[in-house]
């Protein structure tokens, strides 16, 4: 994406701030994820963009890191959301430890289609390196879009083969339920 529109990430930011400064809901995702985990959770945002949801989780008490490929999208959740640790890592060869994080994570949230961007050949290498830094109990929660190139059933697929299990499908982040019509995934996933 950063290749192909060079403009994408400085628009993705505006468009965030815009609607924040509209007074627009912006937090649905990180009420879901707020209402699984125990406050002072240590939440991963994988793909956290600017910071939306890892910095409403933060300001909730929440330990948060977020991660994402792009340093413009870091830069951007570091001004708006101080407080949590933001790294410009790729989730393909994510490995915290090396950066002083060794702590796993309670939950670990992928929202904003985050799955669909990914390079198709590393999307099960993804879902290996959550699981690889998602606590014994811990959940992960990934949410993305039909007709976005990622079929929901390669999905499970990749996420049984990378040692992860279905625990909920829903088709919002309002806990509205899922069905084979359903145009939006939540997969709430555990360890197999």
């Amino acid at each position: 994406m950063i290749e192909e529109n060079p403009g994408h990430s400085a628009w993705y930011i505006e468009r965030f701030r815009s609607m924040a400064a509209q007074g627009r809901d912006l937090d649905g995702e990180a009420r879901l994820v707020d209402a699984m985990v125990p406050r002072s959770a240590r939440v991963l945002d994988a793909g956290c963009g600017p910071g939306r949801v890892g910095g409403r989780l933060a300001a909730l008490g929440h330990h948060v890191v977020g991660v994402d490929i792009d340093p413009e999208l870091i830069a951007a959740a570091e001004r708006d959301h101080p407080g949590p640790r933001w790294l410009a890592r790729d989730l393909a060869v994510l490995d915290l430890a090396s950066d002083g994080v060794s702590v796993q994570f309670d939950l670990i949230v992928s929202a904003g289609n985050v799955m669909t961007f990914l390079d198709p050949d590393t999307r099960r290498d993804v879902l290996g390196r959550l699981l690889a830094h998602l606590a014994p109990d811990g959940r992960v929660v990934i949410g993305f879009g039909a007709g976005r190139g990622y079929e929901f059933d390669d999905f499970f697929a990749d996420a049984t083969s990378a040692g992860l299990r279905s625990e909920l499908s829903l088709s919002s982040w309002d806990l509205r339920s899922f069905d084979p019509t359903s145009a939006f995934l939540v997969a709430v996933l555990a360890a197999a």
